[in-house]
């Protein structure tokens, strides 16, 4: 099958996502966000700072599954002025290599659910497209379906001594950690501390639902690329790597990926969301977005996020403070660049 024949329609709303988990809830908890089960949807709570109130923060949350009487009974007990559905889990448009956007009219039902419900918030916080994959292919099509380029590069690293090795316990979680600072060093973006990763990984990784592969060369001991997987409801999540810049022209990232998604037919997974990217073409993650799209996986666009007001006062004197906040953090992106 070439790519020019392939065709995947993703899922209007696909599977339960990770942070919605009660695993992902637990986590949150300990790291002191408190999380609140309300039917089949999971709300975190986050203080707003001097007054005594919270944002209920909802990501990827499918619309028609809330139960908004018992959501707005638990958010004003739990004393939130909104509770926010960050980029629910609604897929809204669709698009392969250069095709143009192809609209997805079941999504509407869930979007006006939101519109009639809710405001639309001024800010996404997640990621609101990213790149889909079809894991339900034989190896041989997935990589017929890759991109020409990146086909040959899982290739020409395998090659010239490149090879992956699964290390999900400690070791590897340092080895992951260190290169993910290092790249983020590099590359200048931001990244949780180190105990989020590790409080994140001891309620994953014991249930079967993390892992990491590690790229290194021939026999150097040093660790090349290290990505980090989550696996959940038959889907693989890649939210966070790292790589070297040591022996880069030996594609150890493109040989991680393949590994990764190896890794995911073997959990059984059907789909690989590959968590984050961009249609824009000037933006800092089309670096990466091109990457993943190399994989011959599909972009998609999520419905946009939306608030629950429970309280207009709180909610809009929020509203200013955090626009006053993303304001200086692009000013100060602007002035270092």
């Amino acid at each position: 099958m070439s790519k020019n024949t392939y065709k995947f329609q993703p899922p209007t709303h696909p599977p339960q996502h990770i942070v919605q988990s009660t695993a992902w809830g637990k986590f949150k908890t300990e790291m002191g966000t408190a999380a609140v089960k309300v039917g089949n949807v999971q709300i975190t709570l986050h203080k707003i700072p001097a007054l005594p109130f919270n944002i209920g923060y909802c990501p990827k949350v499918n619309p028609t599954q809330i139960d908004w009487k018992s959501l707005r009974k638990a958010g004003r007990e739990h004393n939130c002025a909104v509770i926010r559905f960050d980029c629910p889990n609604v897929i809204k448009k669709y698009r392969r290599y250069k095709e143009d956007w192809n609209p997805n009219p079941r999504a509407i039902k869930s979007e006006n659910i939101l519109k009639n419900k809710c405001t639309k918030a001024p800010r996404n916080t997640f990621a609101q497209q990213s790149v889909l994959l079809n894991l339900t292919h034989n190896r041989k099509t997935l990589l017929m379906n890759m991109k020409s380029k990146t086909r040959y590069n899982v290739r020409y690293a395998k090659r010239k001594g490149i090879y992956t090795k699964e290390e999900s316990n400690s070791q590897g979680l340092e080895k992951f950690l260190k290169l993910q600072k290092d790249t983020a060093k590099r590359q200048d973006f931001l990244i949780h501390n180190d105990k989020y990763y590790k409080t994140l990984w001891n309620y994953l990784a014991p249930k079967n639902k993390a892992h990491i592969l590690i790229a290194y060369y021939k026999d150097d001991p040093t660790p090349l690329t290290a990505l980090m997987f989550f696996n959940h409801k038959k889907v693989l999540y890649y939210p966070y790597g790292g790589s070297s810049n040591k022996h880069r022209n030996r594609q150890h990232s493109s040989r991680a990926m393949w590994a990764g998604i190896k890794l995911g037919q073997s959990l059984g997974c059907k789909l690989f969301d590959m968590w984050g990217a961009t249609d824009n073409k000037k933006d800092e993650w089309w670096g990466f977005t091109r990457f993943k799209l190399g994989f011959g996986g599909t972009l998609v666009g999520f419905i946009d996020s939306y608030d629950l007001v429970l309280n207009p006062v709180i909610y809009h004197s929020f509203n200013l403070a955090y626009h006053s906040f993303w304001k200086a953090i692009d000013l100060k992106k602007w002035l270092t660049s």
